[in-house]
């Protein structure tokens, strides 16, 4: 600084500190710019909500159930000059075989257990499709009971004729079930041939008097557990379909099996139709001891 000129010197004190005073001024301008930068609108956007008041409308009851609908479009389509169309008519492929057209006579009537598999073309027309069905629910019927008496014929038959005292054909036919396959059909008595006939007539002709359009509808219900609508009865029917067919290929399974191995359906499974107990200590031996541990 210039001592001698004391004025000059305070001009250059002054002009040396606004420029400093500017330059902070200037960088703390820069970072509030860029503070507001990040920090949130306060300004709110309002928006108005349009609401569209609609009149309620209740629907109204309807009168006619599912089944009824059909009949009613069915009598449309009929009144037209076209032929009546079934809920099932609406597929086009068969669900057995897909990718494989649906038999069309199938559409001739909707009955359970439908998927559309007839590659021999039996069913042609309503008649037909339930004589048909008629005789599938007598098969199905007893198939059911002959895979369940097959086993167990197995299991109780040689303790059963023990306690009577009788002879057992089971167990002079080396353990299978009498059958076409197996023989030892002439090891039993004559009398339980009258019966079994007799029984299958007595049915055979009560089927003739059946005044309900459902195959196999005998209206033997005694612990009434045939619902009564129409959904759940075609959901039963289904049910027995399924059952129906699933035993009719297991009792061809059973005869086949013993006329190839000559073993017993028991014997060939014994953990379904033993005891647990008998299970573990005949057929694996298990808790014997005497067997030694090579058998372990």
């Amino acid at each position: 600084l210039d001592l001698e000129h004391p004025e000059t010197a305070t001009k250059l004190l002054l002009r040396h500190y606004s420029t400093t005073i500017t330059m902070r001024s200037v960088i703390v301008a820069a970072l509030a710019t860029s503070a507001a930068a990040f920090a949130p609108t306060t300004s709110r956007v309002h928006r108005v909500a349009t609401v569209v008041k609609t009149a309620e409308v209740e629907p109204e009851a309807m009168d006619l159930d599912l089944e009824q609908m059909f009949d009613v479009f069915d009598e449309a389509v009929a009144a037209d000059g076209g032929e009546p169309a079934t809920p099932v008519a609406a597929m086009t492929t068969s669900l057995a075989l897909p990718g494989q057209p649906r038999p069309a006579g199938l559409n001739s009537v909707s009955i359970a257990g439908d998927r559309g598999f007839d590659p021999l073309g039996f069913g042609k027309d309503k008649e037909t499709i339930l004589k048909y069905r008629s005789a599938e629910i007598k098969h199905a019927r007893l198939a059911m009971l002959a895979a369940a008496g097959w086993p167990l014929g197995e299991v109780f038959d040689k303790p059963l004729a023990g306690a009577l005292n009788l002879n057992s054909p089971i167990v002079e036919n080396n353990g299978l079930a009498p059958s076409l396959l197996n023989g030892g059909l002439g090891l039993i008595s004559p009398a339980y041939w009258v019966a079994v006939i007799g029984m299958a007539a007595a049915v055979e002709a009560l089927g003739f008097t059946l005044k309900s359009e459902d195959p196999g509808d005998y209206g033997f219900d005694p612990l009434g557990l045939y619902p009564k609508d129409t959904a759940g009865k075609l959901q039963m029917q289904e049910k027995e379909m399924i059952h129906g067919r699933v035993a009719m290929v297991a009792i061809t399974a059973f005869a086949a099996q013993e006329f190839a191995s000559k073993v017993s359906v028991v014997d060939e499974t014994p953990f379904l139709f033993k005891p647990l107990w008998s299970y573990l200590t005949e057929n694996l031996h298990s808790f014997d001891l005497s067997a030694g541990y090579a058998n372990y």
